[in-house]
C-alpha cells in the first residue's frame, strides 16, 4: 500500500438513533461502514459493488468526509483528512472529486451551465472571472459538449448531457481522484455506454485515479481493473475485475456474478441461478459472526462465531473461512 494515493484503514461510518420527543435516548447504532480497508493507487480504477443498502454510497461520502468517520482513517497522498480542519479539507477536495448518481438532483436548476462551471474554478482561484468562458468551454469540449450551450439551464438537457456537466465540474478542478456513484444507472442502457466510454478515456489521458460504485457486475468488469465487493459494510471480495467475475470465490460474488444477464438466449436458458434465501440483515442489528452467514449455503456453526478476516486466496483477498473449501 506505499505506493496507493488513497488508503483506507477500518474506516467506520455509524449513525446513532435517537429516540424520545423531549427526552431522546440512544435506541441503537447503524453501522453503514463497520470496518473498510481499501487502498487506490494513481489511475486506477477500483470498481465498488454490492446490493442497495450494503454501505457504497456511505464510503464514498465518508472518504469525501461529506459524512465523519466514526473510526479509522482516511489518507490521500500522506494526509490523514479524519483528522483535518475545514480548511485542510477543502484544499483535499480540489484532487477529490464526486460525481453524484442522479444528475438532475445534483446539479442547481437556477444555475446556468456556465455559471455551474466557472463557480469552482474562481472560488479556488483557478482563473479569474474574466478569463472563465474560455475554461468553461475547454470543460465542455473534454466531455462532449458544445460550447455555445454554457447559457442553458439543466432542464434543457438529456439526462445524459446532465451527467456530462457533472463530469465537467468534478474535472474542473483538475483532481487526481474521481468519486463515482453509481453515475450511469440513471441513464438508458446506450447512453451508459457513451458515459463509461468517456470516464475511461478521462481516466486514461489525465491519469485520473476513479472509484466507480454500481450495483452491475457488467458495468464494473468494463470500466475497472480491479473490483471490491461489499457486503453490509464490509468488503467480503477483492481482485482484479477479470478475477472477481470470471471466478467469484466468495459465496456472496458467486450470486452476484450469477444474476448477471447473457445476451445469448441458449446460454442464459442453461445458466443456474443462485437465488440468495431471505433478505439482508440490519445494519443496526448485525448478525454475529459473518454477516452473510443467514443467507449462505455453505454456512457451518463456526461461520457464527467470529468475523472472518480480508486474506490473501490466490491472486486476490476473500473474506469467508470455507473459501478453500468451497
Amino acid at each position: 500500500m506505499s505506493d496507493s494515493f488513497l488508503e483506507l484503514t477500518d474506516v467506520r461510518t455509524h449513525f446513532p438513533i435517537q429516540e424520545g420527543f423531549l427526552f431522546k435516548h440512544a435506541a441503537g447504532t447503524v453501522k453503514a461502514v463497520d470496518g473498510v480497508n481499501l487502498a487506490i493507487k494513481r489511475g486506477e480504477v477500483l470498481g465498488l459493488v454490492g446490493e442497495s443498502g450494503c454501505g457504497k454510497s456511505t464510503l464514498a461520502r465518508t472518504i469525501m468526509q461529506l459524512v465523519p468517520t466514526t473510526g479509522g482513517t482516511v489518507v490521500l497522498e500522506g494526509k490523514n483528512l479524519t483528522k483535518g480542519t475545514a480548511e485542510e479539507i477543502m484544499i483535499a477536495r480540489r484532487d477529490m472529486q464526486m460525481v453524484f448518481q442522479d444528475p438532475f438532483a445534483s446539479l442547481n436548476p437556477r444555475m446556468t451551465v456556465f455559471a455551474t462551471l466557472a463557480e469552482p474554478l474562481i472560488v479556488h482561484g483557478v482563473c479569474k472571472p474574466a478569463d472563465a468562458t474560455e475554461h468553461v468551454a475547454e470543460l465542455m469540449k473534454t466531455v462532449g459538449l458544445a460550447p455555445r450551450f454554457m447559457q442553458k439551464y439543466p432542464h434543457e438537457f438529456s439526462g445524459g448531457q446532465r451527467q456530462r456537466i457533472a463530469i465537467a465540474r468534478a474535472l474542473a478542478l483538475k483532481p487526481k481522484i474521481i468519486i463515482a456513484d453509481e453515475p450511469v444507472s440513471a441513464l438508458d442502457v446506450s447512453i451508459q455506454a457513451q458515459i463509461l466510454n468517456l470516464l475511461s478515456a478521462l481516466c486514461r489521458k489525465m491519469n485520473l485515479a476513479l472509484l466507480f460504485i454500481a450495483h452491475d457486475l457488467s458495468v464494473v468488469k468494463h470500466i475497472s481493473d480491479r473490483v471490491a465487493v461489499m457486503y453490509l459494510g464490509k468488503i467480503v471480495e477483492l481482485g482484479s475485475a477479470v478475477d472477481v467475475i470470471e471466478n467469484p470465490q466468495h459465496p456472496y460474488t458467486r450470486a452476484l456474478v450469477s444474476a448477471i444477464p447473457t445476451p445469448n438466449p441458449d446460454v442464459e436458458r442453461k445458466r443456474t441461478r443462485i437465488v440468495l434465501a431471505g433478505d439482508p440483515p440490519s445494519p443496526i442489528n448485525p448478525p454475529a459472526g459473518c454477516a452473510f452467514h443467514p443467507r449462505c449455503r455453505y454456512a457451518e456453526e463456526r461461520c457464527k462465531a467470529a468475523v472472518p478476516p480480508l486474506v490473501q486466496f490466490g491472486n486476490r483477498e476473500v473474506a469467508c473461512i470455507r473459501a478453500s473449501e468451497i
